[in-house]
């Protein structure tokens, strides 16, 4: 397997982030989402809300590159990680373990997680994240999610 590195986000990588997002969604919750939801993502919606993030200087978000291939990415604003994909070949490797250290390396942390995605669980749990109790509906697919929180570490 190709050597990865970490990178900053930079405008020229938007659309592979985007286009990551997508794919990692499609890869990850093949089995959770319908089918109709993972359809409907739009790939120029998607690079235009990465840039107004990425330009509006409010998120941290470190990608990860295999030589120039976009392989994963994490988002995390001051307190709250927003996302952290990897594409699915490169699950098990340390690039969702550098990725989170890079956008949210600051305790306490909170996260919204599938209530029904156990690997993300255990993933979350190994970061020192636990289930807060709290739970609301995902208006994107309305499945159900968690809150989750890191206390300082």
């Amino acid at each position: 397997m190709t050597a990865w590195r970490l990178a900053p986000l930079t405008a020229e990588r938007v659309p592979a982030l985007a286009a990551c997002h997508i794919a990692s969604w499609r890869e990850a919750y093949d089995s959770l989402v319908p089918a109709h939801v993972l359809a409907g993502f739009d790939l120029d919606r998607s690079i235009l809300t990465w840039e107004r993030r990425r330009a509006g200087g409010a998120h941290r978000i470190p990608v990860a590159l295999a030589g120039a291939e976009l392989i994963g990415f994490a988002a995390a604003s001051a307190h709250e990680l927003d996302a952290l994909y990897v594409r699915r070949a490169w699950h098990g490797t340390g690039v969702a373990d550098a990725l989170i250290d890079a956008a949210a390396p600051d305790s306490p942390c909170t996260l919204w997680v599938f209530a029904d995605y156990p690997r993300a669980h255990a993933f979350y749990r190994r970061h020192g994240f636990a289930d807060t109790g709290v739970y609301r509906v995902d208006p994107f697919t309305l499945l159900p999610e968690q809150l989750w929180r890191r206390a300082t570490r």
